[in-house]
């Protein structure tokens, strides 16, 4: 079973839906900004997505450009950052058994699904 982290306000987090629900029925939606998104969720997605902290960042809110612009941050700290403010981490990510995609565009769900 698959994962969406989504956020209905996000058009590209609506898009990304939208696609996983054209190709499958077998996923569930975490609407990680209603109920926390937890340290070991954010490890999964960057275990599984094979991405570094930084890359999950959405630099155009404005938490990101007046509180961590210029700074340097270890993993442990990013991880705390994101469960503090998950607003910060880039959308929709869909989570497979082995594999993590940020689905913008939503065709990298593909990647997951064969």
């Amino acid at each position: 079973m698959l994962k969406i982290f989504h956020n209905p306000r996000c058009k590209h987090s609506r898009a990304g839906l939208e696609y996983l629900k054209s190709k499958t029925d077998d996923f569930k939606i975490r609407l990680y900004l209603n109920e926390p998104i937890t340290k070991d969720e954010v490890k999964e997605i960057l275990l599984k997505s094979n991405l570094e902290p930084e890359q999950l960042v959405r630099k155009q809110e404005d938490y990101y450009r007046k509180m961590l612009k210029g700074k340097s941050f270890n993993t442990d700290e990013w991880i705390k950052i994101f469960v503090d403010n998950p607003k910060l981490i880039k959308r929709p990510f869909v989570v497979g058994k082995l594999k993590a995609v940020l689905a913008n565009p939503p065709e990298e769900i593909d990647k997951l699904i064969k």
